[in-house]
């Protein structure tokens, strides 16, 4: 088990993984690897202070909501990539999210898988 960080145009994301760079090539410094996660795990927080236990936490704009009864689709605009959140209505309105917000994403470690590029 290897717990991995990747440098992103400067933001580091941090991903459990089971492998170990010996047994994994891709593990490798200076591989070059993609990130993967799904919508639903990914948080939203605003106004947020002090510290916290995810270590991928980034700034981020909202450019775009989609409300439903029961899921909200949050659209983000994070150093000009599309992120996307699905979390519950109930708490995009206790959030009370409007576009233009600017927000963090966060995503658990172990939520972040590493795919081989190549």
């Amino acid at each position: 088990m290897s717990m991995v960080d990747i440098d992103v145009s400067g933001d580091v994301f941090c991903s459990i993984v089971l492998e170990t760079a010996s047994t994994a090539s891709y593990l490798k410094q200076g591989s070059s690897v993609t990130l993967v996660f799904k919508e639903t795990e990914v948080s939203i927080g605003k106004n947020l202070t002090g510290l916290i236990s995810l270590r991928n936490r980034f700034k981020a704009t909202i450019k775009r909501i989609e409300k439903s009864d029961i899921l909200t689709k949050v659209f983000l605009n994070y150093r000009d990539k599309e992120i996307v959140s699905i979390i519950s209505t109930r708490s995009a309105q206790k959030l009370g999210l409007i576009i233009g917000d600017d927000v963090e994403w966060l995503v658990k470690t172990n939520e972040v898988s590493l795919l081989q590029e190549g």
